[in-house]
């Protein structure tokens, strides 16, 4: 059966005419979707009983089930949920003082294979369709009864992997008549799949776009991040320019200090020299220790180090405030425990 959130608007439109009915209750079912949240088509109560019941014939409502919730003494929530196909997701409540962001999954599992990062070596499975990222945050807004203000496409899986649904995902999330979430707080994050990157620039929408660059060097990026043996610095630095150039938008560079690897002067001079002139922002993270991995977290002194010589030297610098340490923080850690039980 087809999930009835997978449909943008005017898809919707044309389902209904399909159905034999007037377009313009599209738009009355994307409300009730999207402004009352509703779980049932039963509850779409401006619609004739015979369309309430065609609902229900041909489409599903994909609400998910939370199979596990963890909440931080700093206010963030973490969220395991059923997919309602047997597998399960990851999606993170983050609190701030300019709102409450959420942190959303693409695909279940990932492809890229970052050695920092806890979702590797969990098998993929597939990527979601363009409803089942928007249900996440849903079912964040249903669970604390409060609206998002801001997303970020940083879970599980490689949004640019899953080019069409994420940006799908993203159109029904703007939509004014619906969850109407503005693009300028919206962040896609990317690993670099460079010819992705470019079909970004040509969308023309103003979301955010987040680099995971964590090293100045082939060599070392290649050891952290096998997507650097496809697309390495030079060609990944080549695309950020024209995106910048294309979009007159600024661009962040994720950039995860592991101890002893990427944290030292040396690389923070490559990063200055890399990024020099470009209009970009540098979010340093101090990187979470994940079970059996390779890279433990720097030092508070060399961070703090590293941030200084990066903004001495013109590049804004800040470092990612550290949410959720005292639950499984790490993108993919709460899967993966319950994978294991």
């Amino acid at each position: 059966m087809k999930n009835i959130k997978d449909y943008n608007l005017d898809e919707l439109q044309e389902e209904l005419i399909n159905l034999g009915e007037k377009k313009f209750r599209a738009e009355q079912i994307f409300k009730w979707l999207y402004v009352e949240k509703v779980k049932t088509f039963d509850e779409m109560t401006n619609l004739s009983l015979e369309l309430r019941e065609k609902l229900k014939e041909n489409y599903n409502m994909c609400n998910y089930n939370i199979i596990k919730k963890q909440e931080s003494s700093d206010g963030t929530k973490k969220y395991l949920f059923d997919v309602l196909d047997g597998n399960a997701i990851e999606t993170v409540l983050m609190q701030y003082h300019h709102g409450k962001t959420v942190c959303v999954s693409s695909q279940i599992g990932c492809k890229m294979g970052c050695k920092f990062c806890a979702s590797t070596g969990i098998k993929f499975i597939r990527s979601l369709t363009a409803g089942e990222i928007v249900e996440q945050i849903l079912a964040v807004e249903q669970d604390i009864n409060d609206k998002i203000s801001n997303i970020v496409f940083m879970g599980i899986g490689e949004p640019l992997d899953n080019y069409d649904n994420v940006i799908k995902a993203i159109k029904i999330l703007n939509n004014q008549k619906g969850l109407n979430i503005g693009t300028r707080h919206i962040s896609v994050s990317t690993s670099g799949i460079v010819p992705r990157i470019y079909d970004l620039a040509n969308e023309n929408i103003q979301c955010t776009l987040s680099i995971s660059l964590h090293a100045t060097t082939d060599e070392k990026r290649s050891s952290m991040m096998p997507i650097n043996n496809r697309y390495n610095i030079e060609e990944l630095m080549k695309a950020c320019k024209d995106y910048i150039k294309i979009t007159n938008k600024r661009i962040s560079f994720e950039y995860a200090l592991a101890k002893d690897n990427n944290d030292n002067l040396d690389d923070a001079k490559r990063l200055v020299k890399l990024l020099k002139g470009m209009l970009c922002h540098v979010n340093l993270i101090p990187i979470n220790k994940i079970e059996n991995g390779k890279f433990s977290k720097s030092t508070n002194e060399n961070i703090l180090k590293f941030r200084d010589f990066l903004n001495e030297n013109g590049i804004v610098a800040t470092i990612r405030r550290e949410l959720g340490s005292d639950i499984d923080a790490a993108c993919g850690q709460l899967r993966r425990k319950n994978l294991n039980e």
